[in-house]
């Protein structure tokens, strides 16, 4: 079966991003598909390169990160929630005239057409929020 993700919650003040990783290896692990993961509202702050939590907890940027490395899941970012959370890339940061960019790399900036085209590209569809 393949699947498609969607994550709304901030990392670290929501349980739906470590959920929805969690889910993620499980299916992965169990022989089904990942299609994709599209990050939305406050999800796009799992893509940002800056957070730095403690030892003892699960660093998610870096976890989604490695979940694209060993399973070749993309990983997308709604530009329009990104930006606005200041969550860049560095064509995007440069287009703004900023200096900086703080998305991490594998995650990639696409737009709400991507979360529709992951969409019906799966037989489920699932939303952690």
């Amino acid at each position: 079966m393949k699947y498609g993700l969607l994550v709304t919650g901030a990392p670290y003040s929501s349980p739906a991003p470590h959920s929805a990783l969690r889910f993620a290896h499980t299916l992965l692990s169990r022989g089904h598909t990942l299609a994709g993961v599209f990050f939305y509202q406050e999800g796009v702050l799992n893509a940002s390169s800056l957070m730095c939590p403690p030892q003892d907890e699960t660093h998610l940027c870096r976890a989604w990160a490695a979940l694209n490395e060993e399973y070749g899941v993309a990983l997308e970012v709604c530009i329009a929630a990104a930006l606005r959370r200041g969550v860049l890339d560095e064509r995007e940061a440069h287009r703004h005239g900023l200096t900086q960019h703080s998305m991490q790399a594998p995650f990639e900036l696409t737009g709400l057409g991507q979360l529709l085209a992951l969409q019906q590209r799966c037989d489920r569809f699932i939303t952690f929020a």
